[in-house]
């Protein structure tokens, strides 16, 4: 068996074994597993950072800021645990990524019940954290934009979680914020 499968459409395996069809995510078989595994693994800054930091550990960081919406912070960029973290210079370079990406991220918003459109206090939430990463973890003329864009910086501490504890605290997170009710209909580890 092959993890990359075109023949049917463009689909791939994810770590449960379940196949992710980038032009069905709808009625693919996802897990909030499968988004925990791949956000561990998933590296901000294509890499371009001091040391691995993973979009699980960043989306822990913004659940932590955007304290009423804590939830939906912390479900941000679950797409990317499917289609990478895409850098924002190369994504306005492709207008079919960034609508595959916001297919993706409609169809796991819908299934984990994340609110849409996001509220407005996570996107502000999401600057604040990604100005005190650049401060914490890029070289220092990277994050010159907060303060003219005055952007209050979040008081976080970017710790490089290796994957399988970013993995886990994310798993933790998304239990702790989620309703029993609702966690009946989510596989868990």
């Amino acid at each position: 068996m092959i993890a990359v499968n075109v023949a049917v459409g463009p689909r791939m395996m994810l770590q449960s074994g379940a196949w992710f069809d980038f032009l069905d995510p709808e009625s693919s078989a996802f897990t909030i597993e499968d988004i925990a595994a791949g956000l561990s693994k998933t590296c901000r800054y294509a890499g371009q950072c001091s040391a691995f930091f993973s979009v699980a550990e960043h989306s822990l960081l913004v659940s932590e800021v955007a304290h009423q919406h804590a939830y939906a912070a912390l479900m941000h960029d679950a797409a990317e645990a499917f289609i990478g973290d895409v850098t924002r210079p190369l994504k306005q370079l492709l207008p079919d990524f960034k609508r595959i990406e916001a297919r993706v991220e409609r169809a796991i918003f819908e299934r984990f019940d994340v609110p849409m459109p996001m509220p407005k206090d996570v996107k502000l939430a999401d600057l604040r954290v990604l100005a005190a990463e650049q401060m914490q973890i890029m070289p220092p003329e990277t994050s010159r934009w907060a303060s003219y864009d005055r952007v209050e910086v979040a008081q976080i501490r970017v710790r490089h979680l290796p994957p399988e504890e970013a993995r886990e605290a994310f798993l933790a997170r998304f239990h702790e914020l989620t309703p029993t009710v609702f966690r009946r209909h989510v596989r868990v580890a």
